[in-house]
């Protein structure tokens, strides 16, 4: 099992010096990576009048105050993109971090703010087929072979993109989506690791152990191969005694979780609080 935190790209953390402080604590802290929202506005009501940030902005002042936290995006709104753009910057940051990279990929939303209110179509299934189309060009250009493509949304005529990415054969795809919901965790065995959210628990509330397993027996039946490496997230918020915190976790390892993330509950008001997150990065992860 790794560990890892979690901070929206909003509030306190739009600050890249505060990320920068929070990524070295964890790390000093023991924990193993450090992710980072990808939302232009979020939610627009609620977070009407904060500050937000770009995330890539955000990764690599993390990245340049750490050495061994993995760092990425969980997850990014590949829908949001052009594929170019999007394997340039994590290529860039995957060479700048020595190949710590992982990201995290998916549909982002609310749709009707995130996409929306830019006049950008609010369609969910396309909005999944770029995400599909995106990341597999992103990682034909992370290789740095020529890329000639015709596809239903991107065209590339004969390009190729170099450096190439740092990681070999490629960094690792982990993607997110709401279980009980098919289709994104179908995606997911297709790349290298899936990061559930759940319909009936908001943002870091812990799953129950028998919905996590559920997730990882609806992957593992759909890997092309069920013995290959494939990461699981599980993830909320745990107090910061280390055996309250493991009668969390352990179950969800038993499940099948290989990572635990550390999130801020979405109500309450501390998701973005730099105070409340540093007190829990600073209690130390929930080692088993």
């Amino acid at each position: 099992m790794r560990y890892s935190i979690n901070i929206p790209n909003f509030g306190d953390f739009a600050d890249a010096r505060t990320v920068a402080r929070t990524a070295a604590a964890a790390e000093s802290a023991g924990w193993d990576g450090l992710f980072v929202w990808d939302h232009v506005v979020h939610d627009k009501e609620t977070q009407r009048g904060k500050p937000f940030a770009d995330p890539w902005m955000l990764l690599t002042a993390a990245a340049l105050a750490t050495s061994r936290l993995r760092l990425g995006p969980l997850v990014a709104a590949v829908p949001r993109y052009r594929p170019e753009l999007l394997a340039r910057q994590t290529a860039t940051l995957d060479a700048l971090s020595g190949g710590r990279l992982i990201l995290g990929a998916g549909l982002g939303g609310p749709a009707a703010d995130e996409y929306g209110s830019f006049g950008d179509t609010v369609d969910r299934t396309v909005h999944a087929q770029r995400l599909d189309e995106g990341l597999g060009l992103v990682a034909r250009y992370w290789s740095g072979e020529t890329v000639d493509h015709d596809g239903a949304h991107y065209r590339v005529a004969e390009t190729q993109l170099l450096p190439a990415a740092t990681q070999r054969p490629r960094p690792p795809v982990w993607i997110g989506g709401f279980w009980p919901h098919r289709p994104p965790m179908r995606r997911a065995a297709r790349w290298d690791g899936a990061a559930p959210l759940f319909t009936d628990a908001l943002h870091g509330v812990p799953p129950r152990p028998d919905q996590l397993a559920e997730v990882v027996a609806y992957v593992r039946a759909h890997r092309e191969d069920p013995a290959a490496p494939f990461e699981i997230v599980a993830g909320g918020l745990t107090p910061a005694e280390p055996g309250a915190a493991r009668d969390i976790v352990g179950p969800l390892a038993d499940a099948g979780a290989t990572w635990w993330d550390e999130r801020q509950l979405q109500t309450g008001g501390f998701i973005d609080s730099y105070e409340a997150v540093l007190r829990r990065i600073e209690a130390g992860p929930p080692r088993l």
